[in-house]
């Protein structure tokens, strides 16, 4: 049987396409190449997102062709999509494939490959805005939550961003479909399901009838399809009273927002074009705490922006510090090509900019500390994995409010729900013991 390996670099909606990518291959008669063995076929999934995305994209082609010597090389991703003739560079690429043609890539590799011709690029006519191209929901492999993408591309044009000139205008799946795949995810014993998207708060704007991510909750709410669902990030401007409500009374949606903020100076924000202020931030923050007091609240903060001045930069700590913030991503600005910030004046000296991401960095270490330690004591919801940790030999999941637990258990209650009391911190985990039955 021909054997295949997939590389995925970027966000979640990279993963889901990844993974379905590889189960697309595998329905096919391919099987994963054991590690040690040289595949047949290499799919690197790229990201250009920040300029050290694009660089580890190559890095990651390079590193396939090194290991898999005479396979046949297809990139595809984001990268693929907005540099494909920086990727012809790269000797030894067989296929360039873009977005539109990412969900066909098992039928472009059925025709006969030339390895002594020049790279082929399947990059024609730009992206597609006519309808969300959905992916399976059943995706194979040990994971005990499944990651389901109901949402493509980004209308927000935010000035340093890349990404809606790779992925086009935003485009959803369609609600039964989503229904439809949960459904499934769950006969194939999954009990958690992170919906996924580029722009994931736009959800369902371009449907007929139009929706909205909050309906689309409801709905599965009420439906009891499955034990827990999670949102991967979502903008501030569209993380709605109505979601955080729903979160709040309900056992299924996950205590945890992931709300990119960028910037904590308003003039910064404006130069982005983010549509909100440090003062709306603080208000949608203080709100899901008011509301669910154990809330596990992620930001993504961009240091190092044009014209960040150390005035500003403080505007963005100091919010930070305020706020009930749990965790931090923290990236320096990276200038991409064709993106109105590219040409900005007053770039931040990259020595600054990495002073600045440090201490932001140490910021959010202490942030999650705080956000662990206040756990200890109570009782949480645990899905647990199907893999023991290797350092301790004790089972690990992850609670609704995105704490990574380990506990004392038997291996019959891998990839099911346990109550759980938080007993002490542990370094990067939280140690617990279980206190109820089973959750099916």
């Amino acid at each position: 049987m021909p054997k295949f390996t997939t590389a995925t670099l970027g966000c979640k909606v990279n993963q889901c396409e990844s993974e379905s990518i590889a189960q697309s291959l595998a329905l096919s008669g391919w099987t994963h190449a054991q590690k040690g063995s040289c595949a047949d076929l290499c799919i690197i999934n790229t990201c250009t997102v920040t300029h050290k995305a694009s660089m580890q994209s190559r890095q990651a082609i390079r590193h396939a062709m090194r290991l898999n010597p005479g396979a046949q090389i297809i990139v595809t991703g984001c990268y693929a999509e907005t540099e494909p003739d920086e990727l012809k560079k790269i000797k030894g690429i067989h296929r360039i494939i873009g977005q539109n043609e990412k969900h066909r890539i098992f039928e472009i590799i059925k025709k006969e490959v030339n390895y002594n011709a020049p790279c082929s690029s399947v990059c024609e006519g730009g992206i597609s805005e006519n309808g969300f191209m959905p992916a399976p929901a059943i995706h194979s492999g040990i994971r005990s939550r499944a990651f389901l993408k109901i949402q493509d591309g980004c209308d927000a044009f935010c000035s340093y961003c890349i990404v809606p000139y790779a992925r086009g205008r935003s485009r959803s799946m369609p609600v039964e479909i989503v229904i439809e795949s949960i459904k499934n995810l769950r006969k194939a014993g999954y009990h958690e399901v992170v919906l996924s998207g580029i722009h994931l708060g736009r959800y369902g704007i371009d449907l007929t009838p139009e929706t909205s991510l909050s309906s689309l909750l409801s709905l599965i709410n009420g439906l009891k399809i499955i034990g827990r669902i999670r949102l991967s990030s979502i903008e501030p401007n569209e993380l709605s009273p109505e979601i955080i409500k729903l979160a709040a009374d309900s056992d299924s949606i996950c205590h945890h927002f992931h709300i990119p903020l960028q910037s904590g100076d308003d003039n910064i924000l404006s130069k982005m074009r983010r549509p909100y202020t440090r003062e709306f931030f603080k208000t949608v923050v203080k709100r899901i705490k008011e509301s669910i007091p154990d809330a596990s609240i992620g930001a993504d903060i961009l240091v190092g922006f044009p014209g960040e001045t150390d005035s500003a930069f403080e505007n963005t700590y100091s919010l930070i510090e305020e706020l009930p913030v749990s965790y931090l991503h923290v990236f320096p600005f990276s200038p991409r090509n064709n993106t109105p910030a590219s040409s900005f004046p007053d770039r931040v000296p990259a020595e600054i900019v990495k002073e600045r991401c440090a201490g932001m960095r140490k910021l959010g270490n202490l942030k999650k500390s705080f956000f662990y330690q206040k756990a200890v004591g109570t009782m949480v919801n645990v899905l647990i994995e199907d893999k023991r940790d290797a350092s301790n030999d004790l089972l690990k999941g992850t609670s609704s409010n995105y704490l990574s637990v380990h506990l004392h258990g038997q291996d019959q209650i891998k990839n099911k729900m346990v109550k759980a009391r938080i007993d002490r911190i542990a370094g990067r985990f939280a140690v617990g013991t279980i206190c109820s039955d089973i959750y099916t």
